[in-house]
């Protein structure tokens, strides 16, 4: 585990705000000169805390839905549960592909932008893998609420923590060619130098800025944020799902959740839990007792709760690749 001091949780804490801002600002919020900001965020990079900088962006305003498959295998070979995911993985418009440690073996996160389109992947899908699927459910992605990650820094007692909210419907926003290709440099690196940008798509510096900041206006790009390795900082994310055995307490039970400084996302959909927060904890433990106090808090309302544990992530790209 690496050891951090509240310097570095800061400069953590503001980079998952906005990576794109510079050192020097970065330095005014924690306290830092430049030349110690960019010498401590090497250090984090090398000890392999940050992974990478990717950009929150919010495909429901280009038009895409979000559909979830959550698949359990039968009669699967290790050789041929390699060819499944490898073939989820390759498919043009998956978002996120991972083994989990629950109920469900294989979750699929896909974008569709045309529902028929999405009935003939998946039909597609049954004639070569049927007989290794014992069950499968499909759900739809709805709204999803993204928080402040408040537990880098305990010290700082925060009421305000929501950063923003991504739902599907209205609509959609458009955008041409150019954008396109900013948003899928964007997408795996968050804090590319507008030089290398414009290099790359064979225009000025200031041509990316003028389309950079429509994209941030029109709220499509909702936030350059920093992804770390959890592990090495004693944290892990976890997700419970929250089945209700009475609806109308939604909406007491996610403003108990979303106070809690673990919390980084609130995920709603139709067709699977009624609530699904995920959490950033210390523990599994910690996890469990944020379980029983829910349970406790609101007695006879909770169905029942089921935990999704990511085992192996083999794809998380936060863009349809052109």
């Amino acid at each position: 585990m690496v050891k951090l001091d509240l310097k570095d949780r800061k400069i953590l804490y503001y980079l998952d705000l906005n990576c794109r801002q510079s050192n020097t600002q970065v330095g005014k919020k924690v306290g830092l000169k430049k030349d110690v900001v960019t010498y401590r965020i090497k250090n984090l990079q090398d000890a392999g805390v940050i992974k990478n900088y990717f950009t929150d962006i919010d495909t429901f305003r280009l038009g895409y839905n979000v559909f979830r498959v959550y698949l359990n295998f039968q009669y699967v070979t290790p050789q041929k549960k390699e060819e499944i995911i490898r073939y989820f993985v390759e498919y043009k418009d998956s978002w996120v592909v991972c083994s989990v440690t629950s109920g469900i073996d294989l979750v699929i996160v896909v974008w569709v932008k045309d529902i028929f389109e999405f009935y003939q992947f998946w039909e597609k899908t049954l004639d070569l893998y049927e007989e290794f699927f014992a069950k499968y459910d499909i759900s739809i992605y709805v709204k999803s609420h993204i928080y402040k990650k408040s537990i880098l820094l305990p010290e700082i007692k925060e009421t305000d923590r929501e950063l923003y909210s991504m739902n599907c419907g209205g609509d959609a926003v458009e955008i041409d060619a150019l954008d396109y290709a900013l948003l899928n440099e964007l997408a795996v690196n968050a804090r590319a130098p507008l030089v290398e940008l414009a290099e790359k798509l064979g225009c000025s510096s200031q041509t990316v800025t003028y389309h950079m900041n429509n994209l941030i206006k029109s709220k499509i790009i909702r936030a350059f944020r920093v992804n770390l390795d959890l592990g090495k900082l004693g944290l892990q994310h976890l997700k419970i799902d929250i089945f209700l055995r009475d609806h109308r307490m939604k909406k007491p039970v996610f403003e108990y959740l979303k106070g809690l400084p673990s919390m980084e996302y609130m995920n709603l959909a139709i067709g699977w839990a009624d609530l699904e927060p995920e959490l950033v904890v210390h523990s599994f433990d910690e996890l469990l007792k944020i379980s029983d106090e829910i349970n406790q808090r609101f007695s006879g309302s909770i169905k029942r709760q089921s935990y999704f544990i990511v085992e192996t992530m083999y794809k998380m790209r936060c863009m349809p690749q052109l």
